[in-house]
């Protein structure tokens, strides 16, 4: 009897044709989404209430609040993110009424991919700005009761910037990052993050280091009739005896610290309590509690306790991942370092790789006087990474000891033999660029859910 085959592709199938047709990188306009998008019908327009984040730091951080404490009080929240760290399927994620949102389901997502390249008719447009019409897609076609939509890079041409009226605007802090993108100033900088607000809709701006950035925001805000909400200014919060405290015009409430590490974590989940209450959701205190319990951003200050990784580092190694990859990261990822060594000394070792776009000579600089030895690693996932012996280069001027090597396991290798006279076991720092994050996760079996 004649049997007929039918293979069907997954959603990793469907991009890799698409990374084949399409140029890879930015180019940053709105016109070719818009014409995809009214060739599917203006998905983006039966969206349900979007937190629409930019920011160049604490995007991704905000949003897993926002997520978890939407969800703790009974909410279905779809969530687009990018970049992902394994998978693709990791910048879709489907809410669900009763229980937290889930990864899109490969079936859903490929057929998904398959409807809009097939709308798109082989026109020229990037794989990001078809993967965030899929984004709208998905998240028109399942109710929910919010969507978090993270922006790409920048803001005023961001492809996700085709959502009309979101219910609020959140400007996470702003530093230098994708300068040939974006401006060479941080005022510039903030111009095109802040052009994801829209005319009338509540805008809350995040801890902000440059007086230039917040003022650029809220000049935005203020010209297009916003209301504007600025940390330090109109709420803020800090710990006191364990507790966040966190305070804004309606009075005090007395949280718990927020799971994800770090002091800047303070200030991104106060952004993320401010967004929600800006935007109209009815949150009570019980749900911010365990939200700030339960939120998760993978990659970010992560320690890894298993694997071939620690197996191949020295005994006792205390090993963290963290994808941070400009200076600004650089710093808070310092401070969290000085934290660990102020309850555990240990000296410090960093295995970095980075791409071409970032201020890697300012990234380590961070953590010039703290680390004991770098180790500089290809990032194979990009055609954008930097050469080893070039990033030691820029590690050297950031203030710090540094080598080649030719991936992370060689870096252990190597770390194990020229300090194999340590006083105490090492703490090792994977990071520089969320595709090393990527690459070290599924090497070492760690898969984003």
């Amino acid at each position: 009897m004649d049997r007929k085959t039918v293979t069907q592709t997954t959603a990793a199938d469907e991009i890799d044709h698409l990374m084949r047709l399409h140029p890879k990188g930015y180019d940053l306009s709105l016109g070719r989404i818009e014409g995809l998008l009214e060739k599917l019908g203006n998905p983006q327009d039966r969206l349900p209430p979007v937190v629409h984040i930019a920011g160049t730091n604490g995007k991704g951080s905000a949003g897993s609040f926002c997520r978890a404490i939407l969800e703790a009080a009974g909410m279905a929240v779809h969530v687009h993110t990018s970049p992902h760290l394994v998978h693709w399927h990791e910048r879709f994620r489907i809410g669900e009424k009763g229980r937290p949102g889930q990864l899109v389901d490969d079936a859903v997502l490929a057929d998904a991919i398959r409807r809009v390249a097939r709308a798109n008719n082989g026109e020229q447009i990037t794989v990001f700005e078809i993967l965030t019409a899929v984004a709208f897609v998905l998240f028109s076609e399942h109710p929910a009761d919010a969507a978090i939509i993270e922006v790409g890079l920048g803001g005023r041409f961001d492809a996700t910037n085709v959502i009309k009226e979101p219910a609020v605007s959140l400007i996470m802090p702003i530093s230098l990052d994708h300068q040939a993108y974006l401006g060479d100033r941080v005022e510039l900088i903030a111009a095109e993050k802040a052009g994801i607000i829209k005319p009338g809709v509540p805008v809350v701006v995040g801890f902000q280091q440059e007086d230039a950035a917040r003022d650029t925001v809220v000049s935005t805000a203020d010209r297009l009739g916003c209301t504007v909400s600025v940390y330090g200014q109109d709420y803020h919060a800090h710990e006191e005896h364990g507790r966040l405290v966190y305070q804004d015009e309606t009075g005090l409430a007395d949280l718990t610290l927020p799971q994800l590490p770090g002091r800047h974590q303070l200030s991104n989940a106060a952004a993320a309590v401010r967004a929600l209450k800006a935007a109209g959701f009815s949150i009570p205190d019980r749900a911010i509690e365990e939200g700030l319990q339960n939120a998760q951003w993978p990659g970010r200050m992560q320690r890894v306790t298993g694997g071939p990784i620690v197996a191949q580092a020295a005994e006792g190694a205390e090993i963290w991942i963290d994808g941070g990859h400009n200076p600004a990261a650089g710093q808070a990822i310092a401070e969290m370092i000085a934290e660990l060594e102020e309850k555990q000394p240990r000296p410090l070792f960093l295995i970095s790789g980075m791409i071409n776009t970032k201020d890697p000579v300012g990234y380590f600089a961070a953590f010039s006087g703290m680390a004991r030895h770098v180790y500089t690693v290809p990032v194979t996932s990009s055609d954008a990474g930097v050469d080893p012996v070039a990033l030691a280069e820029d590690a050297a001027n950031g203030g710090l000891s540094a080598q080649p090597a030719a991936d992370v396991r060689q870096a252990l290798e190597m770390m194990r033999e020229d300090f194999a006279d340590m006083e105490a076991a090492p703490r090792i720092l994977i990071g520089g660029s969320l595709y090393l994050v990527g690459e070290v996760f599924a090497d070492n079996g760690i898969i984003p859910s």
